[in-house]
């Protein structure tokens, strides 16, 4: 029984009904520095510790990450709604995007962003395009963690901050 193909309208609005944690996906080597916001970012393996980012490979740094050979994963709290806004291209220069968070350094010098839940520093190990995204595969070198805060999701294309979307299904 042949099916007919499923749209890109009905799976985007299906995907949109996905509840996912908000990342900011950075980058800082001989290239330069760069970043993104992404939700598509979810652990691979854990031997050797390894994850992977969705990044649309029409954005203007993929190169930039590619070049760099490695990423920074920053899971965002429910404080960096406008980072995230951000960095998702609502502050289209990067040095302002930038001047917007407070920013770490790994040893490698990728940068993390302090106040993040967890950042993964990854060596880009592979890239491989599927239709519009390139899926970058990272092994993870360093983690920065806290123990507090909670995660900002996004759900129905809207941000909600975590214990508000628990609060909400409780009901």
């Amino acid at each position: 029984m042949l099916h007919a193909p499923v749209s890109q309208a009905a799976f985007r609005n299906a995907m949109a009904r996905v509840c996912a944690p908000v990342n900011i996906i950075t980058t800082n080597g001989p290239a330069g520095r760069g970043g993104f916001t992404a939700t598509a970012m979810c652990p691979v393996t854990d031997e050797p510790p390894t994850l992977l980012v969705c990044m649309n490979s029409r954005s203007a740094q993929t190169a930039l990450f590619m070049e760099n050979r490695r990423f920074c994963v920053n899971v965002l709290t429910g404080d960096h709604k406008d980072l995230a806004g951000f960095f998702a291209g609502r502050e289209p220069d990067m040095a302002s995007r930038f001047a917007a968070g407070d920013w770490v350094d790994f040893a490698s010098g990728n940068q993390a962003l302090a106040d993040a839940i967890v950042s993964f520093d990854c060596l880009l190990k592979e890239a491989r395009l599927v239709g519009t995204h390139n899926i970058l595969i990272g092994e993870v070198v360093e983690i920065r963690a806290r123990r507090d805060g909670h995660a900002l999701l996004y759900v129905d294309r809207s941000f909600v901050n975590g214990p508000s979307l628990a609060m909400a299904l409780e009901q």
